[in-house]
């Protein structure tokens, strides 16, 4: 599996991108998390504006198999969503690191379960 370094990811399959200059990271799934879902072919996501918590759902993910809830892997005001994964759900699957990412948050609290790219490895091993 990819677990590009510079993510960090939760045990609920989320990836974080580091925080930019006005404090905004980026969410998505990870390829293990794609891959177990099979084809995504529906994708709800936060609305802009709403304050997602970590640990907690914001958001659906369907797929052939099943129907997945997305959890937030920080506290935050969601600042945008991702249209495209919107009106073209498989680009979860085809690229859920690069144009498949979901959504934008501004966090406020980041928790101090998330792990690197090589702890994320060992723990989807188990």
């Amino acid at each position: 599996m990819n677990n590009p370094q510079q993510l960090r990811y939760s045990k609920e399959h989320e990836w974080l991108s580091a925080a930019g200059e006005d404090g905004v990271s980026t969410v998505g799934i990870t390829e293990f998390a794609a891959n177990s879902l099979g084809d995504v072919v529906f994708v709800q996501l936060p609305e802009v504006g709403t304050t997602v918590t970590a640990g907690e759902t914001c958001g659906e993910l369907e797929s052939t198999k099943s129907v997945s809830d997305l959890y937030a892997p920080v506290t935050g005001e969601v600042t945008e969503i991702n249209e495209d994964v919107v009106n073209d759900p498989a680009l979860v699957n085809s690229a859920p690191f690069e144009g498949g990412w979901l959504f934008k948050v501004r966090v406020t609290d980041e928790p101090d379960e998330l792990l690197s790219a090589d702890e994320y490895a060992a723990f989807t091993e188990n």
